[in-house]
């Protein structure tokens, strides 16, 4: 699948608000994550939230540490391997494990072969759930505006929040959007990291004739995993399955021949 680099990676100041925002940044998962904040968040405690709870899923995710749980527990079956995770983990995991079901096949954690595991295409977007769950739990008297930011999973925590879609062939934008408060957007495309989005089906890269793929929902977890699988599936077997999976979501192709294929009506196209 993909440990996904991910492209909607600039959020703006609503036009006309003013404030000014603050920005921490920090590397973890092998991509850079970062809190935004403006009038008068806490950011150190909004930093500090968002550095535990990302710990805590590495420790519990990070296929490439054979003493992670996913390592110790990725030749198990799925029922087995149901009874290792926190009830709270298991809600990636089964998501995960739908998503294949649903696809085909399409989505695989289990791409690389009999005995792994692999929730690189969902786990940045559980993180960020997590970080935002845990602001709201542990300040919720915290004033100001919160936007996460994990490798291009977006959240907003409070406040609205204008994202840029970047245009996968230039340094432009091909779309803007308001992310509301508790909303998220997570974009899977190559240009970063060349082609490494890969096809359960074929154990082959993709082949969709997509570029990017932009998902806005209520979940960073569910925004991250259809990313990923409706590049692999495409505009039409891509919304055929959002309609499937009953998450209400907008969504952004744009495709190698210039297309750009909307469904959800939230994205204004540039």
């Amino acid at each position: 699948m993909k440990t996904p680099l991910i492209v909607a990676a600039l959020a703006l100041a609503l036009a006309g608000c003013g404030e000014a925002i603050d920005r921490v940044e920090w590397p973890v998962m092998g991509t850079i994550a970062a809190v935004q904040a403006r009038g008068g968040a806490d950011m150190r405690t909004v930093r500090d939230v968002c550095q535990g709870a990302f710990a805590e899923v590495v420790d519990s995710f990070n296929a490439h540490d054979p003493a992670s749980r996913i390592s110790r527990i990725a030749a198990l079956t799925d029922d087995e391997a149901a009874k290792s995770w926190t009830e709270r983990e298991w809600s990636c995991v089964s998501a995960a494990l739908r998503l294949r079901d649903e696809s085909g096949g399409a989505f695989d954690p289990r791409w690389r072969g009999p005995g792994t595991l692999d929730l690189g295409a969902i786990a940045k977007g559980y993180a960020v759930d997590l970080a935002a769950d845990s602001i709201v739990e542990k300040s919720p008297e915290m004033k100001g505006d919160v936007l996460i930011d994990l490798g291009g999973n977006l959240k907003s925590v409070r406040g609205d929040w204008r994202v840029g879609v970047k245009d996968p062939d230039g340094d432009g934008f091909v779309a803007s959007v308001v992310l509301h408060p508790g909303e998220a957007l997570a974009t899977s495309a190559e240009y970063y990291r060349g082609r490494h989005i890969y096809d359960g089906r074929t154990g082959k890269p993709a082949a969709s004739g997509v570029k990017s793929v932009t998902v806005l929902c209520r979940s960073a977890m569910q925004a991250d995993g259809l990313s990923t699988t409706l590049f692999i599936l495409g505009p039409e077997e891509g919304m055929a399955l959002t309609e499937k999976h009953g998450v209400e979501c907008s969504v952004l192709f744009v495709m190698a021949d210039g297309r750009r294929v909307c469904g959800g009506g939230r994205f204004s196209l540039d």
